[in-house]
Formats: C-alpha cells, sequence, structure tokens
C-alpha cells in the first residue's frame, strides 16, 4: 500500500515522471503482463484495453502471456521490472493468497505498487440437476447428517473457491471433502457429469452454465443477487449475516514506479474501461466494474490477504504440488 512518504515522493517527481512519459510516449512499446495462459477473464480483459490504451497513452501495447504458479510467475516478472511504466500486470484473486501458499521471490505489497481495481464477482455455488440440493441450507442438512459425504471441486487448492468453502463450512459446523481440480475447464466438465456433488467457482465461471440449465445455482456469495443470477440467493440470505467473497481482477506495476505514471494509465485504463462497448463486455461477463484508483486497489488487496491469508494459515492449507 502507498504510504504518505511514498506519495510526497510522487509528487516531487510528478514532472520528471511527465517528462518520462512524454519520452516513453513516443515510438516505445509499452508492456501488459498476464500470468495466465489465453482464455479464461484476465486475458480477455487485457485485449478488450489494448486499443484503447494505445490510443490514450500513444504508445504501442503489447500483451504478454506468462502463465505458471497461479499468477506468481507473472507477476514476479512485473516486479523485478524497472520501475519506468514500462512494464503492467494484471492479476486475478489469487494474488491475494499466492503469498500465503508459495515462496514467493517478491514481496506482493513492497514491489508491486497498485494501479485500478478492475472489477469484482461473487463465487457461485452449483450442483448437478440430478443432486438433490436446492438451497445452502440443503448442503448444510446433508453435511451435518453425514459428515465428509458431500463433495465440492474448485479450481485448486487454496483458490479462492476453495477457501470459501473452508471458511463457510467453519461457520457451518460441518464438514465436506474438497476435490481440487486444474483449473475451470476440468472444473466444470466433472460438475457438468455429476463427477463431484457441487463446485464452486467466480461468477463469470459457473454463471453461464447455470443459466444455460446445466448446472443449479446453489448460493452465491456477494452482498447481493447479482443480475445474472437473480434467483440464486447470496449466502447472506441463508443464513450466514456478513458473509461475503468475491472473485477480483486488478492491475498492478513495478514498486516505487512514480505515482505521476501510476496514475496515468491507471486514468486511462478507467477511461477504457468505461466506454460503453468494453463495459457491456465485461459486464457479460458477470464481473461488477469497480475501477477503484491506486488508492482503493490498495486497501483492498490489504483486506484480501488479511482476510484469505488468515484461513490459509488457520487451517493450515498447501498449494497443489
Amino acid at each position: 500500500m502507498i504510504s504518505r512518504r511514498s506519495l510526497v515522493l510522487g509528487a516531487a517527481a510528478a514532472p520528471l515522471a511527465s517528462s518520462a512519459l512524454a519520452q516513453t510516449a513516443s515510438g516505445s512499446i509499452t508492456k501488459i503482463v498476464v500470468p495466465f495462459p489465453p482464455g479464461g477473464t484476465v486475458d480477455p480483459i487485457a485485449r478488450m484495453v489494448q486499443p484503447g490504451l494505445q490510443q490514450r497513452l500513444g504508445t504501442t501495447i503489447i500483451i504478454e502471456n506468462k502463465p505458471g504458479a497461479s499468477g506468481s510467475i507473472g507477476a514476479a516478472q512485473v516486479a523485478k521490472s524497472p520501475p519506468d511504466g514500462s512494464n503492467w500486470l494484471f492479476v486475478f484473486d489469487t494474488h491475494a493468497v499466492n503469498p500465503f501458499l508459495q515462496n514467493l521471490p517478491f514481496d506482493t505489497v513492497k514491489d508491486l505498487d497498485p494501479v485500478l481495481l478492475i472489477g469484482t464477482a461473487p463465487n457461485v455455488l452449483a450442483t448437478h440437476p440430478g443432486r438433490p440440493f436446492k438451497s445452502l441450507a440443503d448442503v448444510i442438512a446433508a453435511a451435518k447428517a453425514k459428515p465428509n459425504s458431500v463433495t465440492y471441486g474448485s479450481i485448486g487448492s487454496g483458490s479462492l473457491g476453495h477457501l470459501t468453502m473452508v471458511l463457510l463450512a467453519q461457520r457451518a459446523g460441518v464438514k465436506m471433502v474438497h476435490v481440487p481440480y486444474r483449473g475451470g475447464g476440468p472444473l466444470m466438465n466433472d460438475a457438468l457429469a455429476g463427477h463431484v456433488d457441487l463446485a464452486i467457482g467466480s461468477a463469470a465461471l459457473v454463471t453461464p452454465q447455470v443459466r444455460g440449465g446445466k448446472l443449479r445455482g446453489v448460493v452465491q456469495t456477494g452482498a447481493t443477487r447479482i443480475p445474472g443470477l437473480p434467483d440464486v440467493q447470496t449466502a447472506i440470505e441463508g443464513g450466514f449475516a456478513g458473509f461475503e467473497s468475491y472473485a477480483w481482477w486488478g492491475s498492478f506495476t513495478a514498486g516505487k514506479t512514480p505515482r505521476a505514471i501510476v496514475d496515468r494509465f491507471s486514468k486511462a485504463l478507467a477511461e477504457t474501461l468505461s466506454e460503453p462497448t468494453i463495459k457491456s463486455r465485461v459486464e457479460a461477463m458477470q464481473i461488477t466494474v469497480r475501477l477503484g484508483g491506486p488508492d482503493e486497489q490498495g486497501k483492498f488487496l490489504a483486506d484480501q490477504m488479511k482476510l484469505w491469508g488468515g484461513v490459509v494459515k488457520e487451517h493450515n492449507i498447501k498449494a497443489d504440488g
């Protein structure tokens, strides 16, 4: 998170930063690192905003996919890059959990500066239509009647979906069996085939299957119901006061980048995401567009790390081997 001293230094460096931006805008190349493979949700967002960023920043934008280790390989590349605004990072919610599951070669807070909180989406728990679960109460009742009999899949051990279910089970006083998958594709395949009782993932992943009638929504974890799933109750409505869990998308850059450079990119990114066509495409992914600047992104990351880092430590959760 940006300190008061950093803000003061950033303000003092503003003229120099503006000059640097003017120089880099002339025939330079700016890189957006996507720490995941093509497809998914992070990569499409980066490609949606690429033309608008090029126009607003006056520079060539290239997108580099650098997948591996739940996004930490690409994050490390940006963390170790020069703090000159030439490298930017688009992340998913794993960014807040990785420090507690991996021995990272960088400091998530100190070595990366927050740029923009792009958006959030609740997690959604769903089941095969052939299963008897029609509500969260049904799931809890079955788990209480026979501990460790109900199975749920997530995109991996230590994923936000996994941690959400761990926390929910703890609050409900039940025990369920976690089945980790290596990504959303394999998870959805097994859920659609009925090989696992429940599947949890971001609304972006699960909603299309629920709306298509291939899965039944059981509960969503936002403060309110999202338009894409108006008939699926929230965990709060299901009796768990204050229970919220969000997948999220954000942007970062190398630590100690002058604040003027960060602000310029943040503003250009927010303006691009605000374009009606772009915004509607992002919202079609069941993502609520937030557009929170560097300070909001920094605070949001800190809150997420505190919440989910605590769950990882308390339950001794390990990353997939």
